[in-house]
């Protein structure tokens, strides 16, 4: 039943580092919601893990700052009947997220300036608006 949790091709969490916590779901369930352990809560503790490297510790403390509950990372599941199901679900969350973390930030935006033809045609515009708005005004004339 307990099993480890892949991430990628290079990155497997053993089950052993993974900690499982369950407790009784608001969710649906019928009769069975009040004795029933179904809410599932996943931890795992970035900062003893083993198979985690210092680089990939940063990156992911960086990444996942927001989710974070001191060392560890929690991820809860209590939408399913089952507990079984819900397990499954938490675990797809946390391999998500250590996905996502574990990605390289994108590169970093080159400043660019717009070209001559842009501009020409921005500066076109603005006088033809211009133009438009010039020939609205009511002037009087000198006859009144």
């Amino acid at each position: 039943m307990i099993q480890d949790l892949p991430i990628n091709d290079r990155l497997v969490i053993p089950a052993a580092e993974l900690e499982w916590r369950f407790s009784r779901s608001s969710g649906p369930g019928g009769q069975g919601v009040n004795t029933t352990d179904s809410r599932v809560e996943l931890r795992f503790d970035l900062e003893s893990s083993k198979v985690l490297g210092p680089f990939r510790k940063a990156r992911l403390k960086k990444a996942l700052v927001s989710r974070m509950d001191g060392n560890c990372l929690r991820v809860v599941a209590a939408e399913e009947r089952s507990q079984w199901q819900n397990r499954q679900k938490a675990m797809a969350r946390l391999a998500d997220l250590l996905r996502e973390g574990l990605k390289p930030p994108p590169p970093k935006r080159r400043p660019t300036r717009p070209g001559r033809a842009a501009v020409r045609r921005r500066l076109e515009a603005k006088g033809r608006r211009s133009e438009l708005k010039r020939r609205r005004q009511v002037r009087p004339s000198l006859d009144d």
